[in-house]
């Protein structure tokens, strides 16, 4: 194997949706990766699974992206086994409140904006010290539309994720002469995923019909913009958003 096929991704909240065609995507272009998971033990091993089925290179570890030590650990693990993690997509999609601010407390407002941001903030400290030795590094940050364009109810998610895009261009703007760059992929809504699940058929009908593409995303067109980010190739690009959306928004 070559130096770019023996790359080490780590894909949090792998286990399914985005993360899972992500992780099979990466794998199926010969990096090593990491199916981080919360809960779903059996899904996240069948994601690595098919990935070994299909000649590749992966293990599954569970952790709590809110919890530094939990991340630490499993940074800890990944190195014992595959040395220093090269890429890493933060996809693990942080519980929130669905609904009006006039309806939401503080707690579900700032407890969203505060775990959405110590996960990425604890997951990018942990990989940082192996991507500036080498002076090569690969971060992706999975977003929504909805950071830019509000959606009925969606204000925790939707300021969350604004917040996270932020964080990520001042990354992009530090980490840039160290050889690592820092992008997001904002993916309209997504078929087959926790958030896809909980539009009613109106709202999914109403949403087709303001899309070019004439249908809604699926986790693997969102996984081909992560791939493309990630891969060897992409030396000049960094502090960028890829809206995954099929026009449904352009900027």
């Amino acid at each position: 194997m070559t130096g770019a096929t023996r790359r080490v991704a780590l894909v949090t909240g792998a286990s399914s949706g985005i993360g899972a065609a992500t992780a099979r995507l990466l794998a199926a272009r010969g990096m090593r990766v990491v199916v981080n998971y919360l809960r779903n033990t059996k899904a996240a091993e069948e994601v690595v699974a098919d990935i070994e089925a299909a000649g590749g290179q992966a293990m599954a570890v569970q952790a709590d992206v809110r919890e530094p030590a939990a991340i630490e650990s499993m940074v800890e693990q990944v190195q014992a086994a595959w040395g220093g993690i090269d890429v890493i997509v933060h996809n693990a999609l942080i519980p929130y409140a669905v609904k009006s601010f006039q309806d939401m407390t503080w707690e579900e407002l700032g407890g969203k904006l505060d775990a959405e941001m110590l996960a990425a903030f604890a997951v990018t400290k942990a990989v940082l010290p192996a991507m500036r030795e080498q002076g090569w590094g690969r971060i992706i940050y999975i977003s929504t539309g909805l950071s830019r364009r509000p959606r009925q109810g969606m204000i925790a998610l939707g300021a969350a994720k604004a917040a996270l895009e932020q964080f990520a261009r001042y990354l992009a703007q530090e980490l840039g002469p160290q050889g690592i760059t820092v992008n997001i992929v904002a993916a309209g809504p997504v078929e087959d995923t926790r958030m896809g699940y909980a539009l009613d058929e109106k709202i999914k009908q109403r949403q087709v019909a303001l899309t070019p593409m004439g249908r809604l995303a699926r986790p693997a067109d969102v996984a081909q913009a992560v791939a493309f980010y990630a891969g060897e190739d992409n030396v000049f690009m960094t502090g960028t958003t890829a809206a995954v959306n099929g026009g449904m928004s352009m900027d």
